[in-house]
């Protein structure tokens, strides 16, 4: 039986903002969420990047990590079952750039009750191709969510949801700093929210189901996605608290 997207309250995590599972103790009210996002995971283990990065730049800051996780299986083992306690419905995120690795692990999440949907996130210039070949070969029970950069949300997107993806969502963008060497990695801030918004409104324009995000700092972003016609909006980096961060009405 396939299941629903729906969404009680409007308002999530975006992945990598809050951990692998809900967690009370990272001091943050998830009162008035309707999902939980999970950290990315991979089929196999991924360590840290060697050298993390977080750059500061006007208008946001650029964040180097490597995406660590323990892996599916092992993560699977590790969260599932406080994703089945959990008040929310969870969204488990994870890295398809393989199609059938992809599939393995979407196969393995329809088995937890509680797992509402996948969020697929890819590879920067990762071919339309393969997008769509996962679609093909993961389609089933649980919902599909495509992470897309903005540049792929309008081109590719309608195909995604005609093909049967139940919705897409904004991924964070990527983009290069010096340092004493050049550093690449995703970007966060306020200064992402204009064009976010701005995709969020030709996206919903074109009838896609989209979940907005960038750049997300205040009640009044997300209130602008919404109004803008997303289905729902996920918050960031204004979750973390960071110093520069405290003053956002969304903490």
């Amino acid at each position: 039986m396939k299941r629903d997207l729906y969404f009680r309250k409007p308002l999530m995590n975006a992945a990598g903002s809050l951990g692998f599972a809900p967690d009370s103790r990272v001091g943050i009210s998830l009162d008035s969420f309707g999902a939980f996002v999970t950290n990315p995971f991979s089929l196999r283990p991924r360590k840290p990047a060697a050298q993390p990065e977080i750059i500061e730049y006007p208008g946001g800051f650029l964040l180097h990590s490597g995406l660590p996780n323990p892996g599916f299986s092992a993560g699977v083992k590790r969260y599932a079952s406080r994703w089945d306690k959990s008040d929310l419905p969870v969204i488990v995120h994870l890295m398809a750039d393989r199609p059938d690795e992809t599939r393995q692990m979407v196969r393995m999440l329809e088995t937890h009750e509680n797992v509402m949907a996948a969020e697929l996130g890819f590879a920067p210039l990762l071919a339309d191709d393969i997008l769509l070949l996962t679609l093909e070969m993961c389609l089933g029970e649980l919902p599909l969510i495509f992470s897309l950069p903005v540049e792929q949300v309008l081109s590719l997107g309608p195909r995604l949801i005609q093909e049967g993806a139940r919705a897409i969502s904004i991924s964070a963008p990527r983009g290069a700093l010096m340092k004493d060497h050049l550093i690449t990695g995703r970007l966060y801030g306020p200064s992402l929210f204009p064009r976010a918004l701005e995709t969020v409104y030709s996206a919903a324009k074109l009838g896609l189901p989209i979940i907005g995000a960038g750049g997300v700092w205040a009640k009044e972003n997300a209130d602008a996605i919404l109004s803008a016609g997303a289905l729902a909006v996920q918050a960031d980096a204004v979750l973390w608290g960071v110093n520069w961060l405290s003053q956002s009405s969304m903490v």
